[in-house]
């Protein structure tokens, strides 16, 4: 942990030592996932995501006091939030495609605050898929901050899961509204390049980072394969046409989004939708 950004490198010390503080015993692991676990942390872009594993359920007592001592206002986070989700011990090896949290924290100076008590409280339209997949992250490359290696705390999904998990994140992207037009559309370089990483996983069997799994896919010289027959490559969700969906295009639409993290204009609404659904339908299969 010691390559870590000094303020983030603090910042998760202090945040450990907070929930060994309310959990004592039963903190058994904490793992830093996302971006930090995958080596892509930008400071002043990324949120801070983390893992806590726990022996046993937690009463609602003692989920309301790690909450209180962990939220931004009690332990200010320096990155753009905090995403925090508690798992029972048992959960994490599950290998289980379903939330199974124990407590879900957002936080953050520039993330509006949310505590889900429970995972059967969760909406279903804010997606279900995404806890399966971040411990899919964390058993290749969580950070163990306490405990042991993130490998031995977290099982990984079953194939079949890892793909309906992914089809069902990206199906909730394509859900998503975007502004009308073809003009840059805030956001859809996210749903470009994490679409791009949702491909690499099931080609290559690794999670990537968003950026690294763009260029691979650029590096493939392969983006994503054609749409079903019958469907389109250049429809978008409108009923319009892109004519930047062939391979040529797809990089262009890769390229773009890589370039906006820097900075730049981020890719269209349209033609990041039809890229997202080319992803959908190989991936489906």
């Amino acid at each position: 942990m010691t390559d870590l950004d000094p303020p983030l490198h603090r910042y998760l010390t202090d945040l450990v030592a907070a929930a060994r503080d309310v959990l004592g015993d039963d903190l058994v692991g904490a793992y830093a996932a996302g971006s930090v676990g995958l080596g892509a942390y930008q400071p002043g872009r990324s949120d801070v995501d983390v893992a806590l594993v726990c022996a046993d359920a937690l009463d609602p007592g003692r989920r309301r006091e790690l909450v209180a001592r962990l939220r931004h206002e009690a332990l200010p986070c320096p990155a753009r939030g905090l995403e925090l989700v508690v798992y029972r011990r048992e959960v994490a090896r599950s290998g289980t495609p379903e939330p199974g949290f124990e407590v879900e924290l957002n936080t953050g100076a520039r993330m509006p605050f949310r505590a889900t008590w429970a995972a059967a409280d969760r909406p279903v339209e804010d997606g279900l898929f995404w806890y399966g997949l971040d411990r899919s992250i964390l058993h290749q490359s969580g950070l163990a901050l306490l405990g042991p290696p993130a490998a031995e705390a977290f099982a990984d999904l079953s194939p079949a899961d890892l793909r309906r998990l992914l089809a069902d994140a990206l199906r909730w992207w394509l859900a998503l509204p975007t502004p009308p037009g073809d003009g840059p559309a805030p956001g859809a370089e996210d749903a470009v390049l994490g679409a791009c990483r949702s491909l690499v996983r099931v080609r290559h069997g690794v999670w990537l980072s968003k950026v690294d799994a763009g260029r691979r896919l650029v590096a493939d010289g392969r983006p994503a394969a054609p749409t079903a027959a019958g469907q389109p490559a250049d429809a978008t969700a409108d009923g319009g046409a892109v004519g930047a969906t062939g391979d040529g295009g797809a990089v262009g639409v890769i390229e773009r989004s890589i370039a906006a993290r820097a900075g730049g204009p981020p890719p269209g609404g349209p033609e990041a939708r039809a890229f997202q659904r080319r992803v959908l339908d190989e991936i489906s299969r």
